[in-house]
């Protein structure tokens, strides 16, 4: 399995001959590698519904006859824009042909903005993704602050590599995540939603010095590890 980072909280996985990817904001992020309109997906898995998660879900859905995964709500929307999708909810599991999503609890807000006339679109609520294929395990906890059943996520599940938010202001900072990482226990732990704005500017490298459950890898947009 591959797993890549490009950017903000765009995670790419390449497992099982399919190209996997986790909230794709692409088109405004200017911390990406990637562009939209030449991406490979064969799947695409969403935490929430923020503008900045959906990013360009739907046309690279089209364009790829990509599946979406995301929970009921934001499906429910994405599907009324024509794109293929399955709906899931926190707790529930379900077993793909490319591996087992469950959608974990987080601690966030969860809506699409349309500015093009001002609504705010309820999306229902937030969640983290733990994905299994080829016996490892990643956890994506989305947008999320410290949540103490990260413990049972830990306690329950051989992580392999977790993605932990620490922009601070709109989820974790630092010194939250590192907390985290510890509960969960992950054997790599990599920093995302961060640098993107000016608001979430952090020090990815200093946090990852500071994990000490499992290994800490701030990766640049691009690059990937390989479990």
């Amino acid at each position: 399995m591959k797993v890549s980072f490009h950017g903000h909280s765009v995670v790419k996985i390449e497992t099982n001959g399919t190209n996997i990817l986790i909230d794709p904001f692409i088109t405004g992020n200017g911390t990406t590698d990637l562009k939209a309109d030449n991406v490979r997906a064969d799947v695409i898995l969403l935490t929430h519904g923020h503008n900045d998660h959906v990013g360009d879900t739907v046309d690279i859905a089209k364009a790829n006859d990509a599946l979406v995964v995301a929970p009921f709500e934001l499906a429910t929307y994405l599907g009324w824009k024509g794109v293929n999708t399955h709906p899931m909810h926190i707790g529930g599991a379900h077993e793909f042909g490319f591996g087992k999503v469950k959608l974990t609890q987080a601690f966030h807000g969860s809506s699409y903005t349309e500015e093009e006339n001002h609504n705010i679109v309820y999306t229902g609520m937030p969640s983290g993704i733990l994905f299994s294929a080829e016996g490892k395990t990643v956890y994506h906890a989305g947008d999320t602050a410290l949540f103490s059943d990260m413990k049972l996520i830990g306690e329950r599940n051989q992580i392999d590599l977790a993605f932990l938010p620490i922009g601070d202001n709109f989820t974790m900072g630092p010194e939250d995540a590192l907390v985290a990482a510890e509960w969960l226990n992950a054997s790599r732990v990599v920093p995302v939603h961060y640098n993107t704005f000016p608001v979430i500017e952090q020090d990815a490298k200093a946090f990852a010095e500071q994990v000490k459950a499992g290994e800490g890898v701030a990766l640049k947009a691009g690059e990937y590890l390989e479990l």
